[in-house]
């Protein structure tokens, strides 16, 4: 504690208090590093000052104030003032050690709790400042269930009154939550209380030892509390509260948490009611749009919800910036609120400006043709939304960010600025690639979908495997005019061994052209017609062509001019990791009779994404195979579908479903059915830190019958499993492990696959 002495001699005081004295000279002594026109300047008296009893204790009280000084010894006699002074030394270095736990500090926060308390090189010490310094830090221990921590502070005094510190900590044990009970709940369940404060008694020891789930935190607690309050006033109990306790057991070490709620009144729905500028709309239709009725449970987050709703429709009429208030009224003696909600809708706004920003490749163009919103027009929200949608469906960009800024100058106008991020679109390879499905291949090649930036796609390679060679060339404009016409061809010689791809033995060697030309028929959605025209070179084994499959082996045809019509739907709202929107895809093939082959397939799948408990994804998938011959012709049996792998059902081998030749090798099938349920997180579950990765559970299952006739639900194959699917530099990457639910005993199985291209 800084310790003031002012010493005054009786008799001068006495004096003193009656009279007032002029000052003839002051001494100072005592002061090595603090200047005398500074300790002056503070002492505000000089030579010649008529001073009093107040004088002097108004300029003592400035100087107490500086810090400067431990002692300060005032004498005033004969017209002369003499002081003498005692420094507080200044901080030659500061360390905090012991600390071996960084879940009270670190480093980092050690440095900054230091500097909040003035202490550091250069500053002067002071008793009172390492005092709080030490409360601080006895809160923050405790807080965290370190009761029994110590503190000592170390002080080595130079002859320069310099001071080094050195504070140990001596964190002992941390206690840890022996019991955690919750009383007087009826509307919610222990466990569902609980669970919001992330952490209670200790799990089993295995499963407690990556969770610590008893390890007390101060701050987890209140937040619990907070929760819980939230939970119950979201559901209509506004006069709940909580009495909580938290005891610590000195002698086990243990902590003892229990929480009474007193639940109070669940209040009902009485009117809604609307204040403010309504503009057009209809206080009826908008009670719709909350779409809650008078006497339903209160249940804020259905109202909320259905407040954002209303702000929306006013900002798709151009009103961008439309403020909300909301409020609820207890009804006198009844168990009722009243909601009223006041809408402000400010002016119109026009989008006066639209500005793209980090397109370093991408031109403009590829960008502004996908925007349903134009400059000049009335400001939309919806169509803003949908316009970004659009772009981060285009694939080229891994963030695509918006804001909307209102001109002060012109409050009615305001200009929008889109913010991308690009991704790599394109790749030349040369060198080795391995897949699941073809094996180790040789790989040259280019694959650029935004070919200088145009937006325009351009693949073309050489590659070489056990199971394919191939050399093809791809190009698509997908903007040929302004009503967004896509065209594409390309050409490819490919011959491909099925005997090493799980199948059966034999091989073809196919060459053929490719033109299509797609329209699209909405804002989402898009029809595609290709015209693939090739010459089919069938190699069949000896099993193939002398037993299985003679006919086709046996056959003289190869020329194949083939027609399909595919309709698109795509409304995801991200093209890598989509947390909502659906994905459609219905497809027709049929080969024409004007080449040697009579077959036709259908396909048609789904993907539907939904966001769930904040930062979730769940996904629900279906696709759908059908492939036959028309005519007199069969189905040549190489065009048949196959199931089984890591873009099927995961956790058996590639290809592996259906039935079998005798000699153990899949024949497919003329139909096959595919689903797949799953749920994605970001990878911080755990403890990986990176908006590129998500961890998926998921749960396949799928059938394939060689004929339509021969579908039983008893064939249906299911697995349950974990993907980490990674979005890296060189593309998407998925790491599969399953494990098979529903097998026969003759099932190949996969537990464990990996894949470049998998996305989620």
């Amino acid at each position: 504690m800084l310790r003031i002495y002012l010493i005054f001699f009786w008799s001068f005081s006495l004096a003193f208090s009656l009279n007032a004295e002029v000052v003839k000279s002051i001494d100072i002594s005592g002061n090595e590093t603090i200047s005398r026109g500074t300790v002056l300047d503070y002492l505000a008296i000089e030579a010649g000052d008529d001073i009093n009893q107040e004088t002097v204790n108004k300029a003592i009280e400035r100087i107490n104030r500086t810090d400067f000084f431990s002692k300060i010894d005032l004498n005033f006699n004969d017209g002369i003032i003499k002081i003498s002074l005692i420094e507080n030394p200044t901080i030659k270095f500061i360390e905090i050690t012991g600390y071996e736990s960084d879940v009270v500090l670190n480093e980092e926060t050690a440095s900054k709790l230091l500097s909040n308390n003035n202490f550091g090189p250069g500053r002067i010490f002071l008793e009172k400042n390492f005092e709080k310094l030490i409360s601080q830090l006895k809160k923050l221990y405790q807080d965290n269930a370190f009761f029994d921590a110590k503190f000592n502070l170390e002080k080595n005094i130079d002859e320069k009154n310099r001071v080094g510190l050195i504070l140990k900590i001596d964190e002992n044990e941390r206690s840890l939550i022996n019991s955690f009970s919750v009383s007087g709940n009826k509307a919610f369940d222990n466990d569902e209380i609980l669970d919001t404060f992330g952490m209670g008694e200790a799990d089993f020891f295995l499963i407690n030892y990556f969770t610590e789930n008893d390890h007390f935190s101060k701050i987890k607690f209140d937040a619990g509390i907070e929760s819980v309050i939230n939970k119950y006033f979201s559901d209509g109990y506004l006069d709940m509260s909580i009495d909580k306790n938290i005891l610590y057991d000195q002698k086990n070490k243990k902590i003892n948490i229990s929480i009474l709620i007193n639940e109070g009144t669940q209040y009902k729905i009485g009117e809604i009611e609307f204040s403010g500028n309504l503009l057009d709309a209809n206080k009826d239709s908008l009670r719709k749009v909350i779409n809650v009725k008078k006497g339903q449970t209160f249940k804020r987050a259905k109202i909320v919800k259905g407040i954002d709703e209303i702000k929306e429709l006013f900002q798709d009429k151009g009103y961008a910036y439309t403020k909300i208030d909301s409020s609820v009224i207890k009804v006198k003696n009844k168990e009722e609120l009243n909601v009223v909600i006041n809408i402000d809708p400010d002016s119109m706004i026009y989008v006066t400006r639209i500005e793209i920003s980090g397109n370093n490749r991408t031109q403009d163009d590829v960008i502004r043709r996908k925007l349903s919103l134009l400059e000049g027009q009335v400001y939309s929200k919806s169509q803003i939304k949908e316009s970004i949608n659009k772009i981060k469906r285009l694939g080229f960009f891994s963030s695509v960010e918006y804001d909307i800024k209102r001109r002060m100058n012109n409050p009615d106008n305001a200009d929008l600025f889109i913010e991308v991020v690009e991704t790599k679109t394109g790749e030349f390879t040369i060198g080795l690639s391995h897949s699941n499905a073809t094996g180790a291949s040789l790989n040259v090649g280019v694959k650029q979908e935004n070919i200088l930036g145009t937006g325009n796609v351009l693949n073309a390679q050489i590659s070489n495997s056990k199971a394919i060679d191939e050399i093809s060339f791809y190009f698509k404009n997908p903007h040929i005019n302004n009503e967004g016409h896509s065209m594409s061809y390309g050409f490819f010689d490919k011959t491909l061994d099925a005997s090493n791809l799980e199948a059966s033995d034999y091989s073809i060697d196919e060459k053929g052209l490719i033109l299509g030309y797609g329209i699209p028929t909405g804002i989402q959605s898009n029809v595609f017609a290709e015209i693939r025209t090739s010459s089919i070179n069938l190699t069949c084994g000896n099993d193939l062509k002398n037993t299985y499959e003679i006919n086709d082996c046996n056959s003289n045809k190869d020329l194949d001019f083939n027609i399909s019509v595919s309709y698109n739907y795509n409304s995801l709202n991200d093209s890598f990791f989509p947390t909502d929107g659906n994905l459609i895809n219905l497809n027709s093939n049929l080969s024409l009779p004007i080449g040697d082959f009579k077959y036709y397939k259908l396909t048609a799948s789904s993907k539907k994404y939904y966001p769930v408990f904040d930062d979730k994804t769940f996904k629900i998938s279906g696709r759908f195979n059908y492939a036959s011959g028309y005519g007199n012709d069969e189905l040549p049996f190489y065009k048949r579908v196959y199931e089984g792998g890591s873009s099927s059902v995961r956790g058996f081998d590639f290809n592996s479903l259906g039935a079998r030749y005798s000699n153990d090798k899949p024949k497919g099938g003329e139909l096959s059915m595919v689903s797949s349920l799953g749920i994605a997180s970001p990878a911080d579950i755990v403890g990986i830190d990176n908006d590129n990765i998500r961890l998926i559970g998921f749960v396949d299952a799928g059938t394939i019958a060689e004929k339509s006739s021969d579908f039983k639900i008893d064939d249906v194959r299911s697995s349950v499993g974990l993907e980490l699917s990674w979005l890296t530099p060189i593309g998407p990457m998925g790491l599969v492990v399953a494990k098979p639910i529903l097998e026969k005993d003759n099932d190949k199985t996969k537990t464990f696959t990996f894949d470049l291209g998998s996305k989620f």
